[in-house]
């Protein structure tokens, strides 16, 4: 394969993210201490919502520190998110939001005795690649603004 234009780049990312459902989600304690986890989601256009119990070491992370590292498809091809993270309860959630994430995901927090939080990740910067080829120019948005035209 031929490295992709950032073009094809930032359209095979939209692709991934409104058809990949599982995410490796990174967060860190505020003490530092990393921890990762496999999580589903729901990309919205804008947005990924991800859900995880409130008392888990990922669902504390998440609401302390507001940030979060997600990474999306096999290595060989990659796309790496940074994001801020808000904390959304079951009740605040939108009940079309719920649906859809349950929908997708084939998984419904609501429906369980542990409480679950529900998360949205707003993309910071966004990053994809295959392979060395790809290392150069990677970057597809910073600052929350895509550095690619539509």
């Amino acid at each position: 394969m031929t490295a992709r234009t950032a073009e094809q780049r930032k359209k095979d990312t939209l692709h991934r993210l409104e058809h990949d459902v599982d995410a490796w989600v990174a967060t860190a304690g505020e003490d530092g201490t990393p921890h990762l986890v496999p999580l589903s989601f729901v990309w919205d256009g804008s947005a990924l919502l991800i859900a995880t119990p409130a008392a888990s070491r990922t669902g504390r992370n998440l609401r302390a520190t507001g940030t979060a590292r997600l990474g999306i498809g096999p290595t060989r091809d990659v796309v790496m998110i940074e994001g801020a993270v808000r904390a959304v309860t079951p009740e605040d959630l939108p009940e079309e939001d719920a649906e859809v994430f349950a929908g997708k995901t084939g998984f419904d927090p609501r429906q369980l005795a542990t409480r679950y939080l529900y998360f949205t990740v707003v993309p910071l910067r966004v990053q994809a690649w295959r392979e060395e080829d790809e290392l150069d120019g990677r970057e597809l948005m910073r600052d929350g603004a895509w550095l690619v035209a539509d």
